[in-house]
């Protein structure tokens, strides 16, 4: 399994993970600490997980996405799944996973593509 990275966008409004490799357990810990941090300290409004680079998502994956969401709803957020790969889409799909997060299946799909409010930062996050 390849490693996992992220990079991230932030404004006020949002935060936009972009996630790379393969989500399974290996790489599952590292990227959710990442990910947690950083919701932590920005605190949007909504979380979009990009998963287009994505390849390979096990149930780890899963509870990658599951745990972000109740930190979402803890800190008074919610989440969007973006562009998942047709492997990962069927991940999803099997887990019910769609009931409880958005899934924007292409960048003209619902209102998911907000504009930065302020100042967009993006950084490299190796896992």
């Amino acid at each position: 399994m390849g490693r996992a990275t992220f990079t991230y966008e932030e404004s006020g409004y949002f935060l936009r993970v972009k996630l790379k490799g393969d989500i399974d357990h290996h790489s599952a810990v590292a990227t959710r600490t990442g990910i947690d941090t950083l919701l932590y300290k920005i605190r949007p409004r909504r979380l979009y997980l990009d998963l287009s680079c994505v390849d390979f998502m096990d149930s780890s994956g899963l509870g990658l996405i599951m745990g972000r969401y109740a930190l979402m709803k803890e800190i008074g957020g919610d989440v969007v799944v973006c562009e998942p790969s047709a492997g990962v889409e069927r991940v999803l799909k099997l887990a019910g996973l769609e009931r409880l997060v958005r899934v924007q299946r292409n960048k003209t799909d619902g209102a998911a593509q907000d504009k930065p409010r302020g100042r967009k930062v993006r950084k490299e996050v190796l896992k």
